[in-house]
C-alpha cells in the first residue's frame, strides 16, 4: 500500500475532464493505496480571493468531491487550512530553496506574463508550498498534469537537498502515479485538445442541462465532410471523443457512419451529445445540489480530515524540527 497524495485549488470547479480523467481513478485508488485527497486553499490566495469566494469555492470543492466517489471513510479528506504544520514545512524548506531556481519555474514565468501587476511572493514560491503538501506526509506517489511536472521534480530536489544538508536518508523522492491506459484525456469544446477551467471550454459537473446544452451547441465544428471517409478535423475528433465517454456504442456508430457517408448534420450531432452529457452529469449534479444544504454533514467530514492529516503531519513536523536542530534544551 503506496502513500498518495493529490490537490486541487479551491477556485476550480470539477468539470467532465477530471471526472472521466483523475476522479474516477481516485475512487479506485482509495480502494487500494494510503490517499490523502486535499483542497488547496492556501494556494488559490495568489489570485487574492474574497473571504466570501474563498469560503464557497471551498466547499464546493469538497461536496464534487464527495459526489463524484471520494469516500472519506476510506481516505483523508481534507482542507489545507485546516492543517498548520503544512505552512512550518513550508517556511522551513524554503530557508534551502534559491531564488534563481524559482525564478526559471516554468509556470511562475508564464504566470508572471499573465499577471504582470499580481507577482507575489506566494506565486513565486508556490512550488516549495506544493513541495511541503507532498512532503508533510511523505506521500510516494503523486498524480500530475503535464504542467505540474517540473513541480514534482523540484519537490524531488527539495527533499534530496533536505536529507543531503541533514546527512539523513527521510524524504521520500515522490514520483508521478502513472495511470496508464486507465486514465481518459477529455478534450475541450473550444477545437482544443485539453478541457479546463481557465480555458474556459468546460462542462462542469455542476451545469444544469440548459448551460450544458448552450455550451455544447457552441463547440467548435468544421463545414462537414465533402467526402466519404475524409480525415476528421481536430474540433470534429474532439467532440467523438467525448461522445464516445457519455454514450452507448450504437449511438457513436450511428454518427461515424453519419460522418463517413457526409449525411452528418452537426446540430443533431450536438443535440445527442449534450442530452449524453446530461444524462451522465445529473446524477452527480443532483448530489452535489443534496450534500451542499446538508452543513452538519459537511462539518462532520472536513472535521474528520483535519484530525486524520494532523495525525500524519504532526509527526512529519515532529522529526522534521528534531533533524533541524529544535530540540528542548
Amino acid at each position: 500500500m503506496e502513500i498518495v497524495l493529490s490537490g486541487i485549488r479551491s477556485t476550480g470547479n470539477l468539470h467532465l475532464g477530471n471526472y472521466f480523467g483523475a476522479m474516477q481513478n481516485f475512487v479506485k485508488m482509495q480502494e487500494e493505496n494510503k490517499c490523502f485527497f486535499f483542497i488547496a486553499d492556501y494556494h488559490s490566495l495568489t489570485t487574492h480571493p474574497t473571504p466570501e469566494n474563498l469560503l464557497e469555492s471551498t466547499k464546493q470543492v469538497l461536496v464534487e468531491y464527495l459526489a463524484v466517489g471520494i469516500d472519506p471513510e476510506k481516505c483523508t479528506l481534507y482542507r489545507q487550512s485546516d492543517i498548520p504544520e503544512i505552512t512550518e514545512l513550508y517556511l522551513l524548506l524554503n530557508m534551502n530553496v534559491y531564488l534563481g531556481e524559482l525564478e526559471r519555474c516554468t509556470t511562475f514565468k508564464d504566470k508572471a506574463r499573465q499577471q504582470p501587476n499580481n507577482i507575489n511572493a506566494g506565486l513565486l514560491t508556490y512550488p516549495v508550498l506544493m513541495a511541503a503538501d507532498i512532503l508533510i506526509h511523505r506521500a510516494l506517489k503523486v498524480p500530475v498534469g503535464k504542467d505540474q511536472e517540473q513541480h514534482l521534480e523540484m519537490t524531488r530536489n527539495f527533499a534530496t537537498r533536505f536529507n543531503r544538508l541533514y546527512k539523513v536518508d527521510y524524504f521520500p523522492e515522490p514520483t508521478a502515479y502513472n495511470f496508464g491506459k486507465d486514465l481518459i484525456k477529455i478534450p475541450g469544446l473550444d477545437g482544443s485538445g485539453k478541457m479546463g477551467k481557465s480555458e474556459g471550454n468546460a462542462i462542469n459537473l455542476a451545469d444544469e442541462p440548459e448551460v450544458i446544452r448552450k455550451k455544447v451547441m457552441k463547440a467548435v465544428t468544421d463545414s462537414g465532410p465533402t467526402s466519404p471517409n475524409q480525415e476528421m478535423a481536430d474540433s470534429i475528433k474532439n467532440l467523438f471523443t467525448i461522445l464516445k465517454v457519455v454514450s452507448t456504442p450504437e449511438t457513436v456508430n450511428y454518427f461515424n457512419e453519419k460522418y463517413n457517408d457526409c449525411s452528418i448534420r452537426y446540430g443533431d450531432f450536438k443535440k445527442q451529445l449534450a442530452e449524453d452529457i446530461i444524462s451522465v452529469t445529473t446524477p452527480i449534479r443532483e448530489k452535489i445540489i443534496e450534500l451542499k444544504s446538508n452543513n452538519e454533514y459537511l462539518r462532520k467530514v472536513i472535521s474528520m480530515g483535519a484530525e486524520k492529516a494532523r495525525e500524519s503531519a504532526s509527526k512529519t513536523i515532529k522529526e522534521v524540527r528534531e533533524i533541524i536542530g529544535f530540540k528542548s534544551f
